[in-house]
């Protein structure tokens, strides 16, 4: 089925459509001029992060990055810092590599074509489609998550759209529906409306297609798209220590084909069993450092979700549990064991902030303060003001 098998003539849709963008579109920083480079960046940081964020990560990525040689001439540490926040961070990691494939393979050019743009690293049909028709202005219909509300609504699908043969049904008919000549109108214009107007919860009165919309006349619009059952969330409990010693703290960086690949953080891992969470950290120390520690004070707890799972981390002061060790200086310290990072570092809380860190480390990092041999955070799990968190800095 294609869409003018509904819609025989599509040119009032899509008449409506353009007339709507053209009032209703929001300003972007990369609709100033619409350069490759800036369409690029946009497309791949508004992937999993709400518009208004992106915004603000976009225009400081510019001032760090304002250009293809600039974003390839980082440093990996320099371009994880600055994404640092956004999560996902392959995408920032294959951001750096594709510039870089671009400088070298591509005389510094960013490709014009969809079937070059999608051979760039972390680049995929949509995405390419996206650059292809923005920045280049090529007929090629967008297919995303607001696509999908907009053309199911329109349509009435009833079948699911994120698998064949609903997925191929729905990329047919944005085909059909695109306005050809006007791609990078067209194509922004669906994805705004299904942002703005056309969500989770419509309002369908200010839509400019509701006179067409074959889901209002049916009252099935709360049940378009047809969409996958949601994943159950899975719990997971996880410890990590801050060991210090002549006040630095040691951090180490995550492996590259880790999860959080070329990030600092402070050690520990996930709660194996009916472990404590001060047991946990005691024994992912030694699994990953081979430090053998203590726990000198529980620090916080802090919380967050990383795609189907929801995280509880526990964090706390550790030390040396050999007292030779608590009492020598730190350079003759033993070199740690590292089985689950490829560097590590004694730093000041000065130094943290340089660092790229997941972000409930950054959280609590940026909320350290020193103060003699005591730690302040202004986080506080049970809601208090203050709080001083004693690390033990003696030398017993």
């Amino acid at each position: 089925m294609h869409l003018t098998d509904i819609f025989p003539d599509l040119s009032p849709l899509q008449t409506a459509l353009l007339d709507w963008f053209a009032r209703s579109q929001r300003e972007l920083p990369w609709r100033r001029d619409y350069t490759p480079y800036k369409v690029w960046i946009s497309e791949i940081m508004l992937q999993q992060t709400q518009m208004d964020r992106g915004v603000a990560y976009f225009e400081n990525w510019m001032r760090l990055f304002p250009d293809l040689p600039s974003l390839a001439g980082a440093s990996e540490e320099t371009v994880l810092r600055a994404w640092e926040g956004l999560g996902y961070y392959s995408r920032a990691r294959n951001l750096l590599k594709a510039a870089r494939m671009v400088m070298k393979d591509h005389g510094g050019v960013f490709p014009s074509r969809a079937e070059d743009i999608v051979s760039l690293p972390g680049v995929g049909p949509y995405t390419a489609a996206a650059i292809a028709s923005i920045a280049f202005q090529q007929d090629i219909a967008c297919v995303d998550a607001n696509v999908e509300r907009v053309l199911s609504r329109l349509a009435d699908l009833a079948v699911p759209v994120r698998q064949n043969p609903g997925k191929a049904l729905l990329a047919d008919m944005a085909g059909d529906f695109l306005t050809r000549g006007h791609a990078r109108e067209h194509n922004q214009a669906m994805m705004e409306l299904g942002a703005l107007v056309c969500g989770r919860k419509p309002d369908c009165p200010s839509c400019p297609l509701s006179s067409f919309c074959l889901a209002r006349k049916r009252g099935t619009v709360s049940e378009r798209p047809v969409l996958p059952a949601r994943q159950k969330r899975i719990p997971i409990t996880v410890s990590c220590g801050l060991l210090l010693h002549e006040s630095r703290v040691y951090v180490q960086r995550r492996l590259p084909n880790d999860v959080w690949g070329g990030m600092w953080e402070f050690p520990g891992g996930g709660r194996e069993g009916e472990e404590r969470p001060d047991e946990t950290v005691v024994r992912e120390f030694l699994e990953e450092t081979g430090f053998a520690v203590r726990v000198a004070k529980n620090l916080i707890v802090l919380r967050t979700n990383y795609t189907k799972y929801d995280i509880t981390m526990h964090f706390f002061v550790l030390d040396f549990a050999d007292a030779a060790l608590r009492a020598a200086p730190l350079k003759s310290l033993p070199e740690p064991a590292l089985s689950e990072a490829d560097a590590c570092r004694w730093v000041t809380l000065e130094e943290l902030e340089e660092l790229p860190m997941p972000s409930l480390h950054r959280k609590l990092a940026q909320s350290l303060r020193p103060g003699g041999n005591t730690l302040f955070t202004s986080l506080n799990d049970e809601g208090g003001p203050l709080a001083a968190l004693l690390a033990r800095q003696d030398n017993a």
